[in-house]
């Protein structure tokens, strides 16, 4: 398979000469380990999955270390937590040394609480989620961004029927003791049916016989494992009364399809759960965008109790607020934009002369390059490829 730049290598290279160490997480199969390989085709790579290696690591781990020539690549490294004291140790050696150590994970949590506790001021942590369609065209809502399910979009079915599988045998078990693998599996599923609705635990533990904490455990488990895009609600102090629960997406528009029965586009195209899919396609390549390029992710929702809601908020710099709708059809009237005015000018209101603001319909054209119009005051309509070529 052929190897597609990342937008991420900058972030990676800058950090490398500033830190000893460089953290890598994201979820697994998203193109870590051949990212580095790519960047670093000298480097000594070790796979902490190795049972044979992962034995001799914990019998002799400072002659295993000792061996070692950097640059280093740890791969999957919260297997051997110990790792961190150890590697931490040499980078307190000799200090002034950088891109010397390249640790990946598909754990982030539990990676992140020992970087926290080991590696405080000596590691750069960065985040690789699967392609964007700024990086390959060929990524799209059907398959989503995972390199392997991109190269072979014939074979995706089955690709990701086994990254499920392996994902429960390997993560979840890893992450926590769950004991009904089953049972988790048509949480899955019941979860993608819920893609996009803001996130309700009581209804997702009634129809699996659960209770809420298992749920919030669950739904942790996936969070840990970069597996759903939480976006939060953004409230400010408006006199109104807000929505205050976050939406829930499945990280990837391919697994989704996958887990919701769509597998081909004449399906996409009937799918009930079209403008919900496209929706979270949408919020992936704005994180996608934010992550690459090494910004923190700011992406939130809208939604009151009078029935206003926005798609996205985006913030920007010096306080300006981008607006997103999203539209999975082929046809924008200027109607789709009412919500989006409303929303600005209580923002503007709110803050008088200080907040500007930007507003996109994003939707699905009936050509790949059609041109940008207005299609309401101060409201500009995009196709999705125009939209994301233009984030950031």
């Amino acid at each position: 398979m052929r190897y597609v730049h990342r937008e991420l290598e900058t972030q990676v290279l800058q950090a490398a000469r500033s830190f000893a160490s460089v953290v890598l997480t994201g979820p697994r199969r998203a193109g870590k380990t051949w990212l580095l390989q790519h960047l670093l085709p000298k480097a000594s790579y070790f796979l902490l999955e190795d049972p044979t290696l992962v034995a001799r690591l914990r019998v002799d781990p400072h002659g295993f270390l000792d061996g070692l020539k950097p640059p280093v690549v740890l791969d999957e490294v919260q297997h051997v937590p110990e790792v961190f004291a150890l590697v931490r140790a040499r980078i307190d050696q000799r200090p002034r040394l950088s891109g010397q150590w390249f640790l990946t994970g598909s754990q982030e949590a539990p990676l992140m609480r020992r970087v926290t506790e080991s590696m405080a001021g000596r590691a750069a942590v960065l985040q690789l989620l699967p392609l964007s369609t700024r990086e390959s065209p060929k990524v799209c809502l059907l398959h989503g961004g995972y390199p392997e399910a991109v190269a072979r979009p014939a074979g995706a079915r089955l690709w990701f029927s086994s990254y499920v599988q392996t994902y429960l045998e390997r993560d979840v078990r890893a992450v926590t003791a769950v004991k009904d693998l089953a049972t988790f599996q048509r949480f899955l599923a019941l979860l993608a049916s819920r893609h996009g609705q803001v996130l309700n635990k009581t209804d997702l533990a009634a129809p699996l016989g659960v209770s809420v904490p298992t749920i919030t455990q669950w739904l942790g488990v996936l969070e840990t494992t970069a597996q759903i895009l939480i976006v939060p609600p953004f409230y400010d102090n408006f006199g109104k009364r807000l929505i205050k629960s976050p939406k829930v997406y499945l990280a990837d528009s391919g697994l989704a399809c996958h887990l919701l029965g769509v597998d081909s586009t004449a399906e996409l195209a009937k799918s009930p759960f079209l403008g919900a899919l496209f929706e979270g396609f949408i919020a992936a390549e704005i994180v996608k965008a934010q992550v690459n390029s090494g910004r923190r992710r700011e992406l939130y929702y809208f939604r009151d109790e009078q029935g206003l809601e926005v798609d996205f908020l985006v913030p920007g710099r010096s306080g300006s607020v981008s607006l997103v709708e999203c539209k999975a059809g082929r046809t924008v009237t200027p109607a789709m934009a009412a919500s989006m005015q409303r929303l600005a000018e209580a923002l503007k209101k709110k803050r008088p002369g200080q907040t500007a603001v930007d507003m996109t319909l994003v939707y699905q054209p009936a050509k790949a390059n059609a041109p940008t119009y207005a299609v309401a005051p101060g409201v500009r309509a995009l196709a999705w490829q125009e939209f994301v070529s233009g984030l950031l």
